[in-house]
């Protein structure tokens, strides 16, 4: 998952796409994770940030014909691209929703997601050992989960599963064993990076290509017991 892969110090096109959106500042309770252990599952709960990752990894697992609920968020054209009924095409303030109703190939969404991966995949769907749940609504700006009791909780994306190796990933870091478990991060950007050589550049390309430098702060609290541990940024 991202946030291992920041504090193991592997800083790749998926970190850089994902921080982009981000400017000089501080921003508290971002890739928020809920989980709590059933019976025979783990029920999760997390933020936007987390449903491409959540969709590229199960989607895969659940058949060679899916079907699938959902939306694609994006500001391109790609409806024609797409290889896959699509049930209706909306657009607001420039953000086209594409509504989907269908059983799909995972390797016709897999193939999108490759090539816009700033698309928003809101895509819910059953594997044989997973339900995920996603909210079919573009994400807000600013805004990782909603507002209970004075704080922050993850409501976007609901996944119930026994996928060991999904667990290890998101909860990596943490004591097995526990029942009940909350992630946050708190993202501090003291600094851009620029590219080089920015003659000819666009303001928009420069801002694509630009690396935000700080901190990240991982907030963990475990049957009650909290630790905190942070790592220099540069994505």
């Amino acid at each position: 998952m991202i946030i291992k892969k920041i504090f193991d110090g592997d800083f790749d096109d998926e970190i850089h796409n994902d921080f982009v959106k981000f400017s000089r500042g501080d921003f508290k309770d971002r890739y928020l994770i809920q989980g709590k252990k059933q019976a025979n599952k783990w029920a999760i709960k997390t933020g936007p940030e987390f449903v491409n990752h959540v969709v590229r990894y199960f989607l895969p697992k659940a058949g060679e014909s899916v079907p699938v609920t959902g939306i694609i968020s994006t500001t391109l054209d790609i409806a024609d691209e797409a290889t896959f009924k699509i049930e209706k095409v909306s657009q607001f303030q420039g953000v086209k929703k594409l509504i989907l109703k269908t059983e799909v190939n995972p390797k016709e969404i897999l193939g999108l997601m490759d090539k816009y991966p700033k698309a928003f995949f809101a895509l819910s769907f059953k594997g044989t050992d997973s339900n995920i749940k996603i909210r079919a609504k573009s994400p807000k700006a600013g805004k990782s989960g909603k507002e209970k009791d004075g704080e922050t909780v993850a409501d976007f994306c609901t996944i119930k599963t026994n996928d060991q190796k999904f667990l290890d990933d998101i909860f990596w870091g943490i004591d097995k064993g526990w029942t009940t478990l909350n992630v946050s991060h708190e993202i501090k950007i003291d600094g851009i990076v620029y590219p080089r050589d920015m003659t000819g550049m666009k303001p928009a390309e420069i801002r694509k290509e630009s690396k935000r430098k700080g901190i990240l702060i991982r907030k963990v609290n475990f049957d009650g017991k909290c630790s905190e541990r942070e790592t220099s940024l540069l994505a």
